[in-house]
């Protein structure tokens, strides 16, 4: 028996430990909240957290579990050369594909022993779904990648293989030009999505469906502001990862979060489950994981709270077609930001996360719609 990723998972970037979210938790604490149960089964991980460190307490977690490892998922993800790369400060450690370190003759080796180091950690021979994580322009585009990935899958390292393009927003034609490059072989992808940030996410999702790739989406909790605890920037402390967005984000979240409460409180919802529901009311959307954050100070709830309000998500869809729509005029976000990947904004050489929109690209977006120029760009 194996488990898919379930309506609601838990991320080991969760707790403070491993991306500077809010107060790190002590050792039980975080234990405590990476420990699958029958309200949130799924765990998820990347093997550069902490560079190694992470996996380390998906073990922790599942020992802990009172679950069978048959009735937890496990979803890991490779991709960040942190064994023989070395880190660029802030940028972080480079892709397997960076050409410093490998040829694609290469790739399919060095997938499959971070794949085998990974699930050692983890302390599990096989993960329910491994990710790509956070790939350059090659680990989209490259069947050699793509073959390595298969090849974990038909080893038995994993059951199911899939996409995690980020940490920031964008890569939005790279996802869907890879999804009809390699579909047939594609079975999940994460993206950032909440009704604060409804763009670009929205813009891959028809692409997913189609090729019946299903969706994890993460940051459904807007930085933390769906929990209702964050109310002022100066709450946050200085190495808080959230202080790259825009200066009032917080204000101007919360002002538009107001004229969605009605609707949640009409559906007997708390705000972080409008935003997990308006993220299931998408077809492709599979499930939701937002980062739960412990907030400093005295307004702050308890994390523990935080993961029981996910857990008790309705099981049923709440939200109507026309509430759905309301809520996505409420958080309009298009043009917001620079977006990473391909657009038109780009400039300059081919960087690790960003680079021209070339002619391909220009074709995957006539298809689906979108106009680089419009779509694209910050405003």
């Amino acid at each position: 028996m194996s488990t898919d990723p379930t309506r609601t998972a838990i991320g080991t970037w969760s707790g403070g430990r491993f991306m500077h979210f809010g107060e790190p938790l002590d050792d039980e604490r975080f234990l405590a909240l990476m420990t699958p149960d029958s309200a949130i089964p799924t765990l998820m991980s990347a093997d550069v957290y902490g560079v190694g460190e992470a996996d380390t307490w998906v073990a922790r977690g599942l020992q802990a579990s009172a679950l069978a490892r048959d009735g937890i998922c496990v979803v890991g993800a490779v991709g960040h050369d942190f064994y023989t790369g070395e880190r660029d400060g802030a940028k972080g450690f480079p892709r397997f594909t960076d050409p410093r370190l490998r040829g694609p003759g290469e790739y399919a080796s060095y997938l499959r022993m971070a794949t085998e180091r990974s699930l050692e950690r983890c302390g599990i021979d096989r993960f329910d779904v491994l990710l790509l994580h956070n790939p350059d322009r090659t680990g989209y585009t490259s069947e050699t990648v793509w073959e390595g990935m298969q090849a974990l899958k038909e080893a038995g390292l994993t059951r199911l293989i899939g996409v995690a393009p980020g940490p920031a927003n964008g890569f939005t034609l790279d996802l869907i030009d890879c999804f009809e490059r390699f579909g047939g072989l594609i079975d999940w992808a994460m993206v950032i999505l909440n009704p604060l940030e409804p763009w670009p996410g929205e813009l891959c999702l028809d692409a997913a469906a189609a090729r019946g790739i299903d969706v994890i989406t993460r940051v459904v909790d807007y930085g933390g502001l769906f929990y209702d605890d964050l109310t002022s920037e100066a709450e946050l402390g200085p190495r808080d990862h959230r202080s790259f967005r825009p200066a009032g984000w917080i204000a101007s979240g919360r002002e538009r979060m107001e004229r969605m409460r009605p609707i949640a409180q009409r559906a007997g919802l708390t705000m972080l489950q409008l935003a997990c529901q308006w993220n299931l009311a998408h077809p492709a959307v599979r499930t939701v994981v937002p980062t739960l954050v412990q907030e400093a100070g005295a307004q702050a709830r308890p994390i523990e709270d935080k993961r029981a309000e996910l857990a008790a998500l309705p099981p049923e869809q709440r939200l109507s077609a026309p509430d759905v729509q309301t809520i996505r005029s409420l958080g309009d976000n298009v043009g917001c930001m620079t977006l990473k990947g391909a657009t038109p904004e780009h400039q300059g050489a081919e960087r690790a996360d960003s680079w021209p929109l070339y002619d391909r690209l220009e074709q995957v977006a006539q298809r689906w719609s979108i106009e680089p120029a419009r779509d694209l760009v910050k405003a």
